[in-house]
């Protein structure tokens, strides 16, 4: 029932409902990080406001991301295919929080000092980690779009299986930074695993 589903309820289009779909999610995340913002100023974040949308702007870099390796075993198994319209815009709100998140750790934290921010990555592991799947990240961004795509051919194909590291690194980087409290990034981890066998799964059918 599911795999028939038709894309156009109630006469909407196809790329109309892909189109909400993208104004219902960027509102959302506005909404989420003008929440952080505001809290700033008025000060219901706690002690440590830093703190508190640093780990905020990185566990919704996680959603994005996981929700983005999400996209393709959906259309495979249900054959949403207008979902893949969306890939490319959830990856990018995926590297504009993790973007966020990494600023907030330089300018915050840091202030722009370069000699800390690398004294703080190689003290901390959990930070190293981190930064990796940053700098990873930043050529899958710049990448997404259709005219790089097509200039790279097969090797765009190859860099972006790079992203499965990515996720890989920030759960890790999760895991290490909560230390104890780890049913999150467990959770995290098992939603990847998931993906990962899905896409084996997958790669072993066509042989």
């Amino acid at each position: 029932m599911l795999a028939t589903m038709k894309w156009m309820p109630l006469g909407i289009s196809k790329i109309n409902v892909i189109t909400l779909a993208k104004i219902a999610i960027t509102a959302a995340a506005l909404s989420h990080i003008g929440y952080f913002i505001a809290g700033i100023f008025l000060g219901y974040l706690g002690a440590n406001p830093v703190e508190v949308i640093t780990h905020a702007m990185g566990e919704w870099a996680l959603h994005f991301l996981l929700i983005t390796l999400s996209i393709t075993p959906l259309r495979r198994h249900f054959h949403w295919n207008a979902l893949m319209r969306l890939r490319r815009f959830l990856g990018l709100w995926s590297f504009f929080y993790l973007s966020l998140h990494f600023f907030v750790f330089i300018f915050f934290d840091h202030f722009f000092n370069l000699a800390s921010i690398l004294e703080d990555i190689i003290d901390r592991p959990y930070i190293a980690v981190g930064f990796i799947a940053f700098i990873l990240m930043v050529p899958l961004a710049i990448t997404s779009f259709k005219k790089l795509q097509r200039w790279l051919g097969k090797r765009w194909i190859v860099l972006h299986r790079t992203v499965y590291l990515v996720a890989i690194l920030g759960i890790v980087h999760y895991w290490w930074l909560v230390k104890a409290d780890i049913l999150w990034p467990l959770v995290y981890g098992l939603i990847l695993v998931i993906l990962l066998a899905d896409r084996l799964y997958w790669k072993y059918k066509k042989r």
